[in-house]
């Protein structure tokens, strides 16, 4: 994969966690407050907690740090980023460790 392609993908995906973030305050009570800088996006939650997602470009990853831990994500053949040891799919992990933090059910899939 190119730089180019890496950066649009990944790009594309914290453009799309900073959407969720928008839809999921408009429906709930979750109160997430979602911050940009650069390459990185920190979720802060009511509680204190926070999800950090950032780039890392030399890797070509992803990497999440939640209250579960940190995880690294990379694009599979079929474009999906995938953990690199579970292989879990990073948009249902994040729906997962959110909705944990927030002490509700949250979606980052649409």
């Amino acid at each position: 994969m190119s730089d180019f392609d890496y950066l649009d993908r990944a790009e594309a995906l914290l453009t799309h966690i900073e959407a969720c973030c928008d839809r999921i305050n408009d429906r709930t009570d979750a109160d997430i407050d979602n911050q940009r800088t650069g390459g990185m996006v920190t979720l802060s939650f009511p509680n204190g907690s926070q999800i950090i997602v950032n780039m890392q470009k030399p890797l070509e990853e992803v990497w999440m740090a939640a209250r579960a831990g940190g995880f690294h994500y990379k694009l599979d053949a079929a474009g999906q980023w995938r953990d690199t040891k579970t292989r879990g799919e990073f948009l249902a992990d994040l729906s997962r460790y959110a909705g944990e933090q927030a002490a509700l059910v949250l979606d980052f899939s649409s």
